[in-house]
């Protein structure tokens, strides 16, 4: 796992084992992602990836070999924590998404391909973490939506390039916005949102995603809190790129926000010693 990840400094606070049982997992969810991504254009190119890699699962969790180096690695981690088989699927369909659904009507429908997409591989994350509180499921899903709400507002312009908006087509009427605004707004030179329109729908989403965040820290069960450190870590860097498009006045389209790897590490540092200490 690459250094300038938001998930590297997360994971540096894991023991060995369990730090390569992560890395396992995100490569082989990486790899089924990136075959929806590169497929952009050809549908049907996609779903054959993704029949490989739905094949390729099957090997990792009936006992087959198998084929490809992602595989070969998770393989053993599987029995090891108990991995659960529904959560890789689950992703599988939600890339799956990305191959045939551009739009999405409301936020349900939303919704349900964060679950998919984010909170599935928060699942995966608490059986290696050894959680035992249950409400640990409950934190996961609400903190990988927020996670994926965070992703979907930092990059709005990457995905129109890509013919995808994530953002629910009823939020464009309520904040009388359209995606026309968004493609001037990604079309511009120079800095700020000129947009009111656009200012308004983007601000709805940031405000979305504090609610997720916000949720997932109200159920975070004390009895997990520090089995659920490299999670928390996640969510206080995620949560610093949403206070950075708050305070870019939510311009998402001059650059990429990002978050320094210096400041990664000081928020990483920071939400650990809270964890230890007990704090919230």
């Amino acid at each position: 796992m690459a250094r300038d990840t938001n998930f590297y400094y997360a994971f540096l606070v894991l023991p060995a084992e369990k730090r390569r049982a992560i890395v396992a997992v995100w490569d082989f969810c990486r790899a089924v992602d990136d075959a929806a991504d590169e497929a952009t254009d050809h549908v049907r190119a996609g779903d054959v990836e993704l029949a490989r890699w739905r094949a390729e699962l099957a090997a990792c969790f009936d006992g087959a070999s198998p084929a490809t180096p992602q595989g070969q690695q998770l393989q053993p981690w599987i029995r090891r924590f108990h991995l659960p088989r529904s959560a890789f699927g689950a992703l599988i369909e939600g890339v799956e998404m990305d191959l045939a659904a551009r739009r999405y009507a409301t936020f349900e429908d939303l919704y349900q391909y964060c679950i998919r997409v984010a909170s599935a591989i928060g699942l995966i994350c608490v059986e290696i973490f050894g959680c035992e509180d249950p409400a640990s499921k409950a934190y996961a899903i609400d903190l990988g939506v927020a996670l994926q709400l965070t992703n979907i507002l930092r990059d709005v312009p990457g995905d129109l390039a890509r013919g995808r908006v994530y953002i629910p087509q009823a939020d464009f009427a309520s904040c009388e916005c359209t995606e026309e605004d968004l493609v001037r707004e990604s079309q511009r030179t120079g800095s700020g949102v000129q947009s009111p329109a656009v200012r308004r729908l983007l601000a709805f989403q940031a405000e979305r995603a504090r609610e997720y965040y916000a949720r997932a820290a109200a159920i975070l069960p004390a009895r997990d809190r520090r089995r659920l450190v490299a999670a928390r870590i996640m969510g206080a860097i995620y949560h610093a790129i949403l206070d950075r498009i708050e305070a870019e006045d939510y311009d998402v389209f001059a650059r990429v926000i990002r978050i320094p790897r210096p400041r990664r590490a000081l928020i990483a540092a920071r939400a650990w010693i809270t964890t230890m200490v007990g704090g919230r």
